[in-house]
């Protein structure tokens, strides 16, 4: 009889929900699809219905709901917390208890009023309800997915219930904990300081940091100043990779922020960056530093993983884990022979780890790996919408399109749009499980066209003009362009585009303007090549995405060049598409020139008042 396993996680940010059988993934979403609230927070109840009704599955056949971390233990270090540095933190602790009494101490009965919102006739008092620790969820998201069948797996966040960062060792069905780092000192919370003195937000800003950071000059003496700073005030650094945040400059343990201000100012010489602010050189140079080091913490702590484990092999989980540059740069180290990354390793993938380690570890299934696929059937793990959703949709708003009945003939069109310089909306199959877009709801362009990064940042995205791209390029042509030893399916590793490709620079090309260096020719894929030359790269391999694949191969055959722009299929704020509706939304209140749905295709002079952004803004309550 099939095991059915529902993971749940929640009330922090990325809500979401998973359900496998018999330890097979059969669907996986974060709330915010549904919803169209950014990093939504709530009781996932859309995608937990989503995920029982596309496994065709209620609430009477789920033999456990399981939660992502332990709530009370949660609530003991908070409490402890507050204790400690009374009679500081009174506000805080004030805002937070009514949360906690209402959402999280009381959590059994709301899982159970959820429940019963979705089945209305089943009973959830039946249903078995379980709570891993946090940590454990990240690294059974991990491991248990990955192809190993034995690895060392480091986990690193803000925080969970008191663990940071784990060191765990899995082999099987079995996950060990080794080492861990306890708060308040934490490597994720280290980086989201930093975000947000830069004048991001945070747990959502930490990616534009590092974006931000190769703007930085690597011979200015401001670097070497910004480092020595941050290791004599700020933290203390030991050879494991452990790390000790000195609190006179944090103050996330007893405020509503992440940090004293003033003292920062007087640190670092400059204030906190207003949010929105003119972004200056002394910005980009800290934003250097910090990436920097967050690049040798991790070294250090996987170094630390293959010592205490001796494994071959590293998977990687947690908010941290979105890192690329520190993971390719992990990669390139060669401590590992391979390492694995979850592709939703932020809090979202808790859901799915959390159900996968009941699975194994509560039940004690059997586990075997091929050391070559992974679980994860290429991220596509959301809905998936018919012919029919997306011609009612067009209808309903009076959309003109064309119904391209052979595929080849549909990717040669598409092709010869993003040759001449289009920007293409392309939505396929089902939606990807995770925070990136890996080609079934992404924007595309030509990676050779020196102006798209510009012309997506500013017309399509609205956001920071700084913003890289990343590509998306087939397997067999990624030794073409990127120095990168493993596949990167899931765009979470960086590596540097290869020197036969690279156009030499001026001698002061560090000393320039940030926008002057920005838009200096790099290389013959300049739209996805960063200022030092790296990009943040997806392997599309025709086994997961046979589409895309042939879309991007159709791309070679007419111009050489397998790799193209691909960037998430939403605008600033938004997340990312789920449904044709939203999909044409977007279409319609951006410059995308061309939008594909399944094998119909819209064009943008062709579609009624195409021209009236702010009309298709105002209608899909876009702004």
């Amino acid at each position: 009889m099939t095991r059915y396993i529902l993971g749940i996680s929640a009330f922090y940010h990325d809500s979401a929900a998973a359900l496998i059988a018999d330890g097979r993934i059969i669907a996986a979403a974060q709330e915010e699809r549904f919803t169209r609230i950014k990093q939504d927070s709530h009781f996932p109840l859309e995608a937990a219905k989503f995920c029982l009704s596309y496994a065709g599955v209620t609430v009477s056949e789920l033999d456990a709901v399981v939660f992502y971390d332990k709530p009370l233990l949660k609530f003991e270090r908070l409490l402890e917390t507050y204790y400690t540095f009374a009679p500081k933190g009174l506000q805080q602790f004030l805002s937070f208890v009514p949360v906690w009494i209402k959402e999280k101490l009381f959590l059994k009965k709301l899982i159970r009023d959820a429940l019963k919102t979705l089945d209305p006739t089943g009973d959830p008092l039946k249903v078995k309800l379980l709570f891993p620790e946090h940590h454990l969820s990240h690294a059974a998201s991990a491991f248990f997915p990955s192809p190993y069948e034995e690895a060392a797996i480091l986990t690193i966040d803000g925080v969970g219930e008191w663990a940071t960062a784990t060191i765990m060792h899995g082999k099987g069905n079995e996950i060990q904990p080794l080492k861990e780092l306890r708060f308040p000192h934490s490597l994720g919370l280290l980086y989201s300081a930093f975000t947000y003195f830069l004048g991001f937000k945070v747990n959502s800003g930490e990616y534009k940091l590092m974006g931000m950071a190769p703007y930085g000059n690597p011979s200015s003496p401001k670097i070497q100043e910004y480092r020595d700073k941050i290791l004599t005030h700020l933290i203390d650094l030991r050879d494991d990779g452990s790390i000790w945040l000195n609190p006179d400059y944090f103050t996330y343990t007893t405020g509503l922020r992440m940090i004293d201000d003033k003292k920062w100012a007087a640190l670092f010489g400059f204030p906190t960056r207003p949010v929105e602010s003119h972004i200056e050189q002394h910005h980009c140079d800290l934003a250097f530093v910090i990436q920097q080091l967050h690049d040798e913490i991790v070294l250090k702590m996987a170094a630390e993983a293959k010592k205490l484990t001796g494994a071959k092999h590293l998977c990687l989980a947690g908010g941290s884990a979105l890192n690329c540059v520190s993971n390719g740069k992990l990669l390139k180290s060669g401590l590992f022979d391979n390492i694995w990354i979850q592709p939703a390793a932020g809090d979202a993938g808790g859901a799915l780890g959390a159900a996968l380690a009941v699975h194994y570890q509560y039940y004690g299934t059997p586990r075997t790996a091929d050391g070559v696929n992974d679980a994860m059937q290429g991220a596509y793990l959301g809905p998936e919408y018919s012919e029919l959703d997306t011609e009612l949709m067009a209808r309903k708003h009076k959309a003109v399109y064309h119904r391209i009945g052979d595929f080849e003939k549909l990717v040669d069109l598409v092709t010869d749009h993003l040759t001449h310089g289009k920007v293409v909306g392309w939505h396929q199959g089902r939606m990807e499980w995770g925070p990136r877009a890996l080609g079934n709801r992404s924007i595309l362009g030509d990676a050779r066209n020196a102006e798209m990064q510009k012309k997506l940042n500013l017309k399509i995205k609205y956001r920071e003009g700084f913003r890289p791209f990343a590509p998306s390029v087939i397997a067999e042509s990624s030794p073409e362009f990127f120095d990168l030893r493993q596949g990167s399916p899931y765009m979470l590793l960086i590596a540097d585009v290869v020197k036969e490709r690279r156009k030499t620079l001026p001698e002061n090309y560090h000393e320039l303007p940030l926008f002057d260096k920005l838009y200096m020719t790099r290389s013959d894929v300049q739209s996805i090549t960063h200022l030092d030359f790296s990009a943040r790269i997806q392997t599309v391999h025709k086994e997961t995405n046979p589409r895309y694949h042939r879309l991007i191969s159709r791309f070679k055959e007419k111009t050489g060049y397998g790799v193209i722009v691909n960037t998430s299929f939403n605008v600033r704020g938004e997340p990312i598409v789920c449904a044709p509706e939203d999909s044409f939304a977007c279409f319609m209140a951006t410059e995308i020139d061309t939008l594909v749905i399944g094998d119909l295709l819209f064009i943008k002079e062709e579609q009624p008042d195409w021209n009236d952004r702010e009309k298709w803004k105002r209608t899909f309550a876009l702004d």
